[in-house]
């Protein structure tokens, strides 16, 4: 098992109401994220896999599993492009 972790060093983040506010400091890209991606943000701990936490967004969400794991995998996908998270080790 290969946990994500957040790359702190690289954003400032701000709850607002629902929501989660993430400035990347490098690109300047604004990140505002609700509901299911604001579950797999506060998911992303540094002890879990990305399998783990769509499991874990399956369990609590309604909808196909499968493509509750893809949806997890794209935006995991789109935080590791902005250097927001990384996999331990990286």
């Amino acid at each position: 098992m290969v946990a994500l972790r957040k790359l702190s060093e690289n954003f400032v983040a701000t709850k607002v109401d629902d929501e989660i506010l993430i400035v990347d400091l490098d690109g300047g890209e604004l990140f505002s994220l609700k509901g299911t991606a604001r579950s797999v943000w506060d998911a992303i701990d540094g002890k879990r896999s990305e399998a783990e936490i769509a499991a874990q967004m399956a369990e609590h969400h309604e909808g196909d599993k499968q493509a509750i794991a893809r949806d997890v995998a794209e935006l995991i996908g789109q935080l590791q492009a902005a250097s927001l998270v990384a996999h331990s080790g990286q």
